[in-house]
């Protein structure tokens, strides 16, 4: 009996191995691909995320409080090992290790999460296929491939979801241990993005209502429940997801004297929306906030806007079946992103913009990623639903029922691969958005890195890294030479006299032999304040001009005269 029972068990870790090494493939082929193109660092953001990283070692200052207090820090903190070497570090390449490591994780845990939800014992051999199918359609999504290959944290979220929703449906189904690594990867998820706050207090209180159910289900005598999770489990469940929030919250009230500074504080979304008097055309509205990101999840699987709605139509369809037939009713978490981001569109200060809809725009689409788990796992089982439903019909033959699993398989790979060929033809829209805009940005700081490299290399720059520390990323040049709005102590926030920064723009001169300023920040403030000589202007299209000032007067040469 034994050879029997372990062989579908063998059989699977087999597909299992050979799953991982084709996300391996993928993932590192695609990343080859942008790389190659100097499309790593479209993205602003992924400059900075690196950047993050980079100076809590590389700085006049260093340390964890580089870290600084918007983006949350493991995503930093999972880059650091990776680009201590200048070349990973110019490159991007070391930003791209963690997202690319965690869309392999994603891409095993759909396949985890289906074969368990759809088969009633959650048996390794169980739908394979099934399994494969959902894993494919999310592995091979252009909008996924691109962004893994940056230091953007959409890859690493969406893998720190899919897993604390595939334990959390273990659990469900009885299995104790499970829950605590849940809370695990929740506590992660919690310090990668925000919409981790969100899941954990859902699965929060699921938890809760999970484990009573269970307890009643063994009371009523209900077989296979001798796992259950006891009291001193859940308490610990609920300790773990809730530490990583409130430790967030502890650190910005110990440091900057405001738990809320990530959410209201100068550099929050708050600020940068009424500084930049930003158009958020759902703001305050939950339902039209709704609508937009279901737009952007739609345009992230489908370049058309029929083919779109029928994604999320199949999607909606299948979560619907997955709830009646009790087969797939946990992976219904993965809907998750949808309150959570009406929520935050509408009143948290975050718009998203779509080229179909006014402002007929592209920003922030890629938040549309979000869903792609939930499109990956219900749309196949909309689509076999509907067949199952036709096949059901007195007038097809017990032969064609046979066919109905090889022609669900068929159809399901014909839409997807259709869909994603039409994304892949007009390029993803993920970079697209990045490509849009932040190109006037990347000329910018190619150009800036140039002049900075031909500046004397003992020469201290004082400059404002917020928007284009890339040009001394593409430069190479340690951000220790810099002094920067990090060289401060953080808790003195928001201004701190006696700081590096501030002492140096009251006295540029002082303490910089060079100042690289862009129009209205505050080094070009600063430099024009004190009438420091502008060596160069840089003029690029769509941004603000740039400068270099001359700083400290330099001293004249050996054995020259006045």
């Amino acid at each position: 009996m034994k050879p029997q029972s372990s062989h579908p068990k063998a059989h699977s870790d087999i597909g299992v191995v050979r799953l991982v090494w084709l996300a391996i493939f993928i993932s590192v082929f695609s990343f080859l691909f942008y790389n190659r193109q100097g499309d790593v660092l479209l993205y602003g953001d992924a400059v900075a995320h690196i950047n993050i990283a980079r100076r809590i070692f590389d700085s006049k200052t260093p340390g964890l409080l580089q870290l600084g207090t918007v983006w949350l820090p493991l995503p930093h903190l999972m880059i650091l090992p990776f680009i201590v070497s200048n070349k990973m570090w110019q490159s991007g390449s070391g930003g791209s290790i963690p997202s690319m490591a965690a869309y392999v994780l994603a891409v095993l845990g759909i396949f985890r999460l289906v074969r368990g939800q759809l088969s009633p014992d959650g048996e390794a051999h169980a739908t394979p296929v099934g399994a494969w199918v959902a894993a494919m359609i999310y592995a091979a999504n252009p909008n996924l491939i691109y962004m893994q290959t940056t230091a953007m944290g959409e890859s690493l979220y969406l893998a720190l979801f899919i897993w604390a929703v595939v334990y959390f449906a273990e659990f469900a189904r009885g299995n104790a241990k499970a829950l605590t690594k849940c809370g695990l990867c929740l506590a992660a998820a919690c310090l990668t993005r925000y919409d981790g706050w969100f899941l954990a207090a859902v699965l929060m209180v699921g938890a809760l209502i999970v484990h009573s159910h269970l307890c009643k289900r063994r009371k009523d005598g209900e077989p296979g429940l001798t796992s259950l999770p006891r009291r001193p489990q859940i308490i610990r469940f609920l300790l773990i997801a809730a530490a990583a929030p409130i430790l967030w919250l502890a650190y910005n009230a110990a440091i900057y004297r405001n738990p809320l500074e990530f959410a209201n504080g100068p550099y929050s979304a708050k600020s940068i929306e009424q500084k930049t008097a930003t158009v958020n055309p759902a703001k305050g509205n939950l339902l039209a906030a709704g609508s937009y990101f279901l737009k952007a999840a739609e345009l992230n699987v489908a370049q058309s806007n029929w083919l779109g709605r029928l994604w999320l139509v199949l999607a909606l369809l299948g979560s619907l079946a997955a709830a009646y037939s009790g087969h797939g009713r946990m992976a219904l978490l993965l809907w998750v992103p949808v309150p959570f981001y009406a929520l935050s569109v509408a009143y948290g200060s975050v718009p998203i913009f779509v080229p179909t809809w006014w402002p007929f725009a592209q920003y922030n689409v890629r938040y549309g990623l979000q869903l792609l788990p939930a499109f990956a796992v219900f749309v196949p089982m909309g689509i076999s639903f509907l067949l199952q439903s036709a096949t059901k019909h007195k007038r097809f033959e017990a032969s064609s029922r046979h066919w109905a699993g090889i022609v669900t398989v068929l159809i399901i790979l014909v839409f997807v691969g259709a869909s994603y060929a039409v994304v892949w033809r007009a390029n993803p829209i993920c970079y697209r958005e990045a490509d849009i805009n932040m190109k006037g940005r990347v000329a910018l700081d190619r150009q800036l890195g140039e002049w900075i490299k031909s500046l004397p290399p003992t020469s201290t720059l004082l400059m404002y890294l917020g928007q284009h520390v890339g040009a001394l990323e593409q430069a190479g040049i340690p951000l220790r030479r810099t002094i920067n709005e990090g060289n401060h102590r953080v808790w003195k926030s928001p201004v701190d006299p006696d700081g590096l920064w501030e002492r140096a723009l009251a006295d540029p001169a002082s303490y910089a032999d060079y100042a690289i300023g862009f129009e209205g920040d505050p080094v070009w403030k600063a430099a024009r304040e004190h009438h420091l000589i502008a060596l160069v202007e840089i003029h690029t299209t769509g941004q603000s001009p740039a400068a270099i000032f001359q700083g400290r007067t330099p001293l004249p040469a050996q054995g020259s005269t006045r």
